[in-house]
């Protein structure tokens, strides 16, 4: 499967349907003399590129429409413009970004603009309340927006077992609950006020993902199935679909509600492992209404494996009668 963005170095692939077209929001990747390590110092993006295509089969030109925001266009933000997300409102578009701010600590941002394409304003601070990494926004088709986010090890999600506003810096690093009976750190997510830019007054809560098996929520030393990063929600046949990476085991899973908060039980692989030690995604319908689904994500193929420099990838996936993903398009299908 050849990279859908050869220009540049691209991941974390944020993808949605606007004006008919398909626009992708991804990180952008960079050379970089920063030596490898588990806190993801090497991963050291300083702007965001949108693209967009009218066309997944056959796959058109992808257009890139340049440089829509960067570090210094930020007030609060000292480094690392890491996985972004896009949603559209009231005729206004938001761009929704984690970056450390200047005391080194992740927290979300939003900077707005009246197309898709951008370019985009940001807010001259963080979202009150939020932190670690990975937004990403849903609207509901009754137009209530959520934001989800959070990462472990470097995205610092594991700071916060205290509580949604106490960081405990000696969770600092690679490092995550573990033990028999300890419960899985989840992802979190709150609901947006109307204008798109805070948090609504009940704040942030837990995303629970549940083990199939047991109806108990995921055990912290589950790998292969707990969260670690890369939250992404969207919507099929009034089920909620809230998808993750794996982090470690670097596999992209997914889990299935009644609520966009959850909570959320296990439901199997998207994606096995990649070239590249992160994997990160978004999951789209297009044409819209088509019933025809769309998995963005990267790998490290065009750069011959080094792990900070990646490419966005798309592959069409499958629901079956259960609703269940596959890969692969079903038999009975």
């Amino acid at each position: 499967m050849a990279p859908l963005i050869t220009n540049i170095y691209t991941a974390d692939p944020s993808a949605h349907v606007f004006n008919g077209r398909v626009y992708i929001y991804p990180s952008h990747d960079r050379e970089t003399d920063i030596q490898f390590n588990d806190n993801g110092d090497q991963y050291d993006m300083a702007d965001y590129h949108v693209f967009s295509t009218s066309s997944l089969d056959p796959q058109g030109p992808v257009t890139d429409h340049g440089v829509v925001l960067k570090t210094e266009d930020i007030p609060w933000v000292s480094k690392q413009l890491w996985a972004p997300d896009a949603a559209y409102k009231d005729g206004k578009y938001y761009l929704y970004f984690p970056a450390r701010d200047k005391e080194g600590i992740f927290r979300i941002g939003v900077a707005v603009g009246d197309k898709p394409e951008g370019p985009f304003t940001p807010q001259p601070e963080p979202i009150k309340g939020s932190y670690s990494i990975d937004p990403a926004t849903f609207v509901d088709e009754d137009g209530e927006a959520y934001l989800y986010f959070g990462g472990l090890w470097g995205g610092q999600l594991q700071c916060y077992q205290k509580g949604h506003n106490q960081y405990d810096a000696s969770w600092q690093g690679p490092k995550e609950p573990t033990g028999k009976g300890v419960k899985s750190l989840g992802a979190r997510v709150g609901r947006l006020t109307q204008d798109m830019l805070e948090f609504a007054e009940e704040g942030v809560r837990d995303v629970v993902i549940l083990a199939p098996e047991t109806g108990e929520p995921l055990e912290a030393d589950d790998h292969e199935r707990r969260f670690f990063e890369a939250a992404w929600m969207h919507k099929r046949n009034g089920k909620y679909y809230f998808s993750y990476s794996t982090g470690d085991t670097h596999f992209l899973c997914y889990a299935v509600g009644d609520s966009p908060y959850g909570p959320f039980t296990y439901g199997g692989r998207i994606l096995e492992p990649v070239l590249g030690w992160t994997t990160h995604h978004s999951i789209v319908e297009f044409p819209e209404k088509s019933d025809r689904w769309w998995l963005f994500h990267h790998d490290c193929e065009l750069s011959k494996g080094v792990d900070h420099l990646r490419s966005v990838k798309v592959k069409e996936i499958f629901f079956d009668e259960e609703g269940k993903i596959h890969g692969e398009k079903p038999a009975s299908k």
